[in-house]
């Protein structure tokens, strides 16, 4: 990703986290912690969606961390692996926002 849109990607997610207000680097550990959550909860997502007998498949190619090969591997399994993964993070970033307000 370009500096420039991931500076801006991370402007926006803190602004819909709510800590524009922090300091530079308070908001990037939060930004970052967020992430993983988010990219945790996007996979198990996928994972639940993608059919059983792919599964062992997906697991060898993510032990492989071929970014190019996973890609291809969810296009052809589960076309819509995309809109489930984004699914789930706005599922999470909600999450997130109602544990602040409560």
């Amino acid at each position: 990703m370009m500096p420039s849109m991931q500076d801006e990607l991370t402007k926006t997610i803190g602004a819909e986290l709510g800590v524009g207000d922090l300091p530079p680097e308070e908001q990037e550990k939060l930004i970052a912690g967020f992430g993983e959550v988010a990219l945790k909860a996007a996979t198990i997502a996928v994972l639940e969606k993608l059919p059983e007998d792919k599964r062992e498949e997906f697991a060898t190619l993510a032990e492989a961390g071929d970014p190019t090969a996973i890609s291809s591997f969810l296009d052809r399994e589960m076309p819509d692996h995309e809109a489930v993964a984004s699914a789930a993070v706005v599922e999470e970033l909600k999450r997130f926002k109602d544990s602040q307000s409560a």
